[in-house]
């Protein structure tokens, strides 16, 4: 069993927010592989559904934690607990200021590069699973906290949908491991937008 787990933060307030492209993603893939209804437990809203891959069939949770951003883990630890999911069958995507907007990343442990989502779920799991991260862009140091959470805008949203579109065509390559495989085939996909003029350092990180 694998958990797939979007971070953001809970509310219709925060929904077109940047740091809720996790959010986003997981939904797609929800609806992309025809999850069933969405419930609520241990802090999160989630949909349990079939993933079809080329050496078979994976059972799969898709969990929004629905505490804010900074106490994710409490929602991740408890879905691990109770399903016993392993650290390395859990997948989580995330907002990255690192990276370009709309360049999706995948990393294996590793530390938290000060992301408070990350931070939460490794307190409560460790560090030994897998992050897929998308990248939303840098302001500058000085306006990180607004940028984050800032509605993505009608423009941006058209590359949004389409990288949303890619992972979840694409995710039975990373829950098979095959990971450069599903970077490759998402960037083929959904190629990154030109980098806007007024974001800073937007691709210090592309590993």
């Amino acid at each position: 069993m694998f958990l797939l787990v979007g971070l953001g933060n809970p509310g219709d307030k925060y929904a077109k927010n940047r740091h809720n492209i996790g959010f986003m993603a997981v939904n797609e893939i929800a609806r992309a592989h025809g999850f069933g209804v969405e419930k609520s437990k241990l802090q999160g809203l989630y949909r349990e559904g079939i993933v079809a891959t080329e050496t078979g069939d994976e059972k799969c949770i898709i969990l929004k934690p629905q505490t804010f951003m900074n106490e994710s883990g409490r929602a991740v630890g408890g879905f691990a607990t109770f399903f016993k999911i392993h650290p390395k069958n859990i997948i989580v995507f995330y907002d990255e200021i690192e990276l370009a907007p709309g360049k999706c990343r995948i990393k294996m442990g590793g530390g938290t590069a000060g992301h408070n989502g990350l931070r939460s779920i490794s307190a409560q799991i460790g560090s030994d699973y897998k992050r897929v991260r998308l990248g939303i862009g840098h302001p500058g140091k000085e306006k990180v906290f607004g940028h984050v959470l800032s509605d993505f805008s009608a423009d941006e949203f058209i590359w949004v949908e389409n990288l949303c579109q890619a992972i979840a065509k694409n995710t039975p390559l990373i829950i098979q491991g095959k990971n450069d495989n599903f970077q490759t085939a998402v960037a083929s996909a959904a190629p990154a937008p030109p980098i806007p003029a007024w974001l800073r350092g937007a691709d210090k990180n592309t590993s």
